[in-house]
């Protein structure tokens, strides 16, 4: 029987072809969008679909650049170099430190004990439980939803990739001369089209914070996750059962570069993104780690809150039983 990791090993086969047609075309799809959005911005009804175009191009984007932060887009290591720093303008994302933080979200997968390399972070149900009133209101306002999508989005990719976590270690000049970049790209796109092209380049920038909030959370955040404690914490469980496979439709997965099957992802990250569909596609029954999470259980996903670590799940808020958790409800 093919054991899940020949099955994966036959898809991580890196292109330059492949992945320069990937990068190309993606930034062509950005252009366009934002040029024919910029010169419609007065007629919405034409405006309105090209940045929703623009903001899944902008995703797509930021796929392509975390492929190239494991070495994954292309053959070679300076072109997924070159090209990572190149789409970290369109992303708004400082490229080194993207890779230093997000191979540290890999390596501490599912550890209870290193959640703070987690892109969303989880309480467990017995913290929830011996937390105050301050920390289970903060907690709720940071696991709602429409914070989270919308403020969450925006905090992350306008305010806390200005001056990423792990700065200090990676490389502050780096950084700088990212924030430079972006701030001399708004500007060009100022001169070019005026107000109307920043308009349309900050609404899809918000909104392509939201989807990728969407994805980020849906990636980990589900009710059979996985998470565990060293000795008995399996990596092998973390990246399979830890990680979830979306099946939100053949559109979604071009917009958003095929990032939806991230259980493969994790369990092999040299696989590239355009081969990570068909990688899933091809996956024998008896290798799957769990189903497919399809919209209904991706919407039901945002009302799971909490790991409870004797139901080896993720569950919603308790219900008030004790005056302190009535309090803090």
């Amino acid at each position: 029987m093919t054991d899940i990791r020949d099955h994966t090993r036959r898809y991580a086969v890196k292109s330059d072809a492949m992945g320069a047609l990937s990068f190309w075309a993606s930034l062509a799809a950005y252009g366009a969008a934002l040029v024919l959005g910029a010169r419609l911005a007065e007629t919405p009804f034409l405006s309105v679909p090209l940045v929703v175009i623009l903001a899944f191009a902008s995703v797509r984007l930021y796929v392509l650049q975390h492929d190239c932060g494991h070495h994954s887009l292309f053959a070679t290591k300076w072109m997924n170099e070159a090209a990572g720093y190149v789409l970290s303008v369109f992303s708004l994302t400082p490229f080194r430190v993207m890779q230093y933080n997000h191979n540290l979200h890999h390596a501490y997968l599912g550890n209870l004990e290193h959640r703070e390399t987690t892109e969303v972070y989880t309480m467990t149900l017995r913290e929830w439980q011996e937390a105050g009133f301050l920390t289970r209101l903060w907690y709720r306002l940071y696991r709602n939803p429409v914070i989270m999508l919308s403020l969450g989005g925006i905090y992350t990719y306008f305010i806390a990739y200005r001056w990423p976590r792990n700065t200090l270690k990676v490389g502050v000049w780096g950084v700088i001369a990212h924030n430079l970049m972006v701030a001399s790209y708004v500007g060009l796109v100022y001169l070019a089209f005026g107000w109307p092209g920043l308009a349309v380049l900050g609404a899809s920038a918000v909104l392509a914070g939201v989807i990728g909030v969407f994805l980020v959370y849906l990636q980990h955040n589900f009710e059979d996750t996985y998470w565990d404690r060293k000795p008995d914490l399996d990596f092998r469980k973390a990246t399979l059962e830890g990680s979830s496979s979306l099946d939100l439709g053949h559109w979604w997965d071009v917009g958003t570069g095929n990032i939806a099957y991230h259980d493969l992802h994790h369990f092999n990250p040299a696989i590239p993104s355009y081969r990570l569909r068909k990688c899933q596609k091809d996956l024998p029954e008896e290798l799957k780690s769990h189903d497919v999470i399809r919209w209904p259980e991706a919407i039901a996903s945002f009302r799971l809150k909490l790991w409870d670590e004797e139901q080896d799940k993720l569950v919603p808020f308790p219900k008030a039983t004790a005056p302190l958790t009535a309090t803090a409800a």
